[in-house]
């Protein structure tokens, strides 16, 4: 059964130039700042897509959804949300790329309910999948019909080299997007915080890629736990953001902290300084509600 507040479900309104979203819509701590502190788990959902129009689909990289609960999410997206879903590790960590090719078919038909909500799908490949194996590649992209984004973290596709010339052609030439991460933010922290420790040990340490190699490029930024200290590394993609809607494209941009429970805030930040360089940019709904609150000061 739907939750009791789904009759509300809505985009944030007026619609976004952009996609913007935090690494997941399940989180408690969230209640009495993004949700209604008397909000159920199960109508989580449905407050996100009121506030953010994607979301990083984190959950499908370690476990397969339930034919009914991707029932019960298409029921509750608004169908112009996204839902960037991941291949599960089995599929992306689990070897030769080309043997998984049935296994990639089979979770795109599982998802397939949601429809054009979910894309692009990512593909977040481990560090050990480095030059030798980029042959792998494109089986799996072609079988994903180049509905896909792809993220790679092996240090030789990062050294401006002829290993990442050749993977940005291979990905270009089919119009799929490179994942730029970014995580310098986080790692400018020197802090003993567990959430913040864990989050750099499990964090890649890669310099940033911007490139847009479809209408859609793709930014994660994983920031600092002071939501101030993320300006400085937040300008110049604001800046790129700002360049790419202006030039007709439509970025992705999600943001996370190291526990998260600060990500919807660092998203409005963004969003905010984004509208500086945008007039005319529509407020998050997530803003009026801090604004009312008197939250405003803690950005």
């Amino acid at each position: 059964m739907p939750p009791k507040c789904s009759a509300s479900i809505s985009t944030p309104d007026p619609v976004l130039p952009y996609f913007l979203g935090c690494p997941s819509w399940s989180e408690p701590a969230w209640r009495d700042s993004l949700y209604p502190d008397s909000a159920r788990s199960s109508d989580f959902l449905v407050h996100y897509a009121q506030l953010f129009n994607a979301v990083e689909g984190n959950t499908t990289f370690y476990a397969r959804p339930s034919a009914q609960t991707v029932a019960r999410w298409a029921e509750l997206m608004p169908m112009d949300f996204r839902f960037c879903a991941k291949l599960p590790r089995d599929i992306s960590h689990g070897g030769d790329l080309r043997e998984q090719l049935s296994a990639a078919e089979a979770f795109v038909g599982l998802l397939r309910p949601l429809g054009a909500r979910c894309s692009p799908f990512w593909l977040q490949l481990p560090a050990s999948f480095g030059p030798a194996r980029l042959p792998e590649l494109p089986a799996l992209l072609d079988t994903l019909q180049g509905k896909v984004a792809v993220e790679v973290r092996h240090p030789a596709f990062f050294a401006r080299g002829e290993e990442e010339r050749a993977l940005n052609r291979l990905l270009h030439e089919r119009q799929v997007e490179r994942i730029c991460l970014d995580s310098r933010a986080l790692f400018s922290c020197a802090s003993s915080e567990p959430a913040v420790l864990h989050a750099q040990a499990k964090k890649p340490r890669l310099p940033p890629r911007p490139t847009a190699f479809s209408g859609q490029p793709q930014l994660r930024f994983i920031g600092h736990p002071e939501l101030a200290a993320n300006d400085a590394f937040m300008a110049p993609w604001l800046d790129k953001v700002a360049a790419w809607i202006e030039a007709g494209l439509q970025p992705f941009v999600f943001l996370h902290t190291p526990d998260n429970l600060r990500a919807p805030h660092l998203a409005l930040r963004f969003h905010q300084q984004l509208g500086e360089r945008l007039p005319g940019l529509p407020k998050l709904a997530f803003a009026d509600r801090q604004a009312q609150e008197g939250q405003l000061g803690l950005l």
